[in-house]
């Protein structure tokens, strides 16, 4: 179950793609740009007369990341790279489109012909790569593939979900889709512009400080919405555990990154690559996690964690105050040139917390075992792999939000709440998507498909956070969670990590606790 570190090549166009408005994951995802014009614009051709008001026009490209479920060891490193690389022309394809308003105004053809079919022209060609390298080491790449190389444009709109009235379970059913590769390697095929077509840049019409979320519409009162949250219930919709099978819990102490332990990586879905989250994570428990860390390197590595024989890295997007300051990042990559701006809020509370199994004992998780929940391109993707519950203090036995952003009332916090996949499937430390190696428990509690239930890792983030309020349709001082740009830090996006590097001692501590149903510390 040994992991082998890649180390891969920095892009040489790791600049330009942090400068850029909007990235995307995985060889997939939602590229946004407002187009916004008065109803008599100028320019070059004065006499046109345009509709007022905002859209927002988007690409919208198939996750390639996410089908590729069975990837050989031997061939990760490539595929991965050329997942990058069709990430970097995914922006390319967005810088393009948010820069060529006026020529997409005068040629209601132009974004097909001059950023659509060059896109997909290019995505064929890596789709075909990747394909040559799966089968050179003996996998099979499925011809499927090729059906993902086209992407569309559309208007960038909200999921149609209401808090308790969800079209589609977003509860923690399913498998985060992972943070993704997001840098290019190489620049190949990349469409860098005429520059003949280009003008001012984007308009700031999605809200927030940097003019890409959040809005009004992502914020509600609590103390207006209808009790919808079960007591115990956990986020998945089922209880981790109750009056029978493994009841014990054990509490892991490891701060809340008082020490500012931040990064824009994610060693987990893009090894080597810096900056390969777009959005700043705060870290507890481990300090040496970052892009170039290998299994060996965590292992060794100091800890937060009171308990020194938990060496694990927890991680999860930051939350910011978009008040009109800026941070120190305001200029990085990741940070504000990405969209990500105001100031990084530290939370008042981390709670670390790891629960059993209601129907029977559970074993140790394997050292080095890699778990994501929640999707930060749920924006995008849907919320099948969605995991989040926002809430405040006073209200999480009551209230459960998924895709609001809670505004709590006077002397009450704002929480974030995530409970992760807790089946195993007792082989394998991670896996090409990075979700199928683990899973949520069934209905009756049980693991299916022979997976193994380890212990459920609960993460409960408190905030003391200044209410926003909402004036004439807009919001004053809102917070988010850092996303991607292209996901408008919509609260559906957030998204929690683990790695686990317990001592074998500290590991086997705990699943004795949690299966003799005491609780720990």
């Amino acid at each position: 179950m040994g992991r082998n570190t890649r180390k891969r090549r920095t892009p040489l166009a790791t600049k330009a793609i942090a400068a850029s408005a909007a990235l995307a994951l995985g060889g997939g995802g939602l590229i946004w740009a407002n187009f916004y014009a008065s109803a008599h614009e100028s320019g070059p051709d004065q006499n046109r007369t345009r509709s007022a008001g905002v859209q927002i026009a988007t690409i919208d490209c198939p996750d390639v990341g996410q089908k590729l479920t069975e990837v050989p060891g031997q061939a990760r490193g490539e595929v991965d790279g050329e997942l990058a690389t069709m990430d970097q022309q995914i922006t390319e394809a967005y810088q393009r489109l948010a820069t060529t308003r006026d020529a997409q105004a005068r040629d209601a053809a132009f974004v097909q012909n001059t950023i659509l079919q060059p896109l997909k022209d290019r995505r064929k060609a890596i789709i075909d790569r990747i394909q040559l390298e799966i089968n050179r080491v003996g996998g099979n790449a499925s011809e499927d593939l090729d059906n993902l190389s086209g992407c569309t444009g559309t208007p960038a709109e909200q999921p149609q979900t209401n808090d308790g009235e969800t079209g589609q379970d977003q509860g923690g059913d399913g498998q985060d889709q992972g943070d993704g590769q997001d840098q290019g390697q190489d620049g190949d095929g990349q469409d860098q512009g005429d520059g003949q077509d280009q003008d001012d840049g984007q308009d700031q019409g999605n809200g927030g400080q940097a003019g890409n979320g959040p809005t009004a519409e992502d914020f509600v009162d609590i103390t207006q919405v209808q009790a919808n949250a079960q007591p115990g219930v956990g986020a998945n919709g089922l209880k981790a555990n109750g009056r029978s099978g493994s009841r014990g819990t054990f509490t892991t102490r490891c701060g809340t990154n008082s020490n500012d332990n931040h990064n824009t990586d994610n060693v987990i879905v893009a090894p080597g690559v810096s900056n390969g989250a777009h959005h700043l994570h705060d870290y507890v428990g481990n300090q040496n996690n970052d892009a170039f860390a290998s299994d060996q390197d965590l292992a060794g590595a100091q800890t937060t964690c009171q308990n020194q024989g938990d060496r694990s890295s927890y991680f999860w997007p930051v939350l910011r105050l978009q008040d009109g300051t800026q941070d120190f990042d305001q200029n990085n990559a990741g940070g504000g040139t990405e969209g990500n701006v105001g100031k990084i809020l530290e939370p008042v509370q981390a709670q670390l917390k790891f629960v059993g199994n209601k129907r029977g004992p559970v074993v140790a998780m394997p050292q080095a075992l890699r778990i994501i929940t929640g999707d930060a391109k749920a924006f995008v993707n849907g919320n099948a792999n969605a995991n989040v519950n926002w809430s405040c203090t006073g209200f999480e036995n009551k209230v459960q939000l998924k895709d609001k952003y809670p505004i709590c009332p006077e002397g009450s916090d704002v929480v974030r709440t995530t409970n992760f996949q807790s089946c195993w499937d007792g082989q394998n430390i991670d896996s090409a998507n990075h979700r199928t190696h683990v899973a949520f428990v069934q209905a009756d509690g049980t693991c299916a498909n022979g997976f193994k239930a380890i212990p459920q890792l609960q993460v409960r983030l408190v905030y003391d956070v200044p209410p926003p309020t909402v004036e004439n349709g807009q919001v004053v001082n809102p917070y988010a969670v850092d996303t991607f740009p292209e996901q408008l830090h919509k609260p559906i996006t957030d998204h929690n990590d683990f790695i686990n590097f317990f001592s074998t001692r500290l590991m086997n501590k705990m699943v004795n606790c949690i299966n003799n149903g005491q609780r720990c510390a």
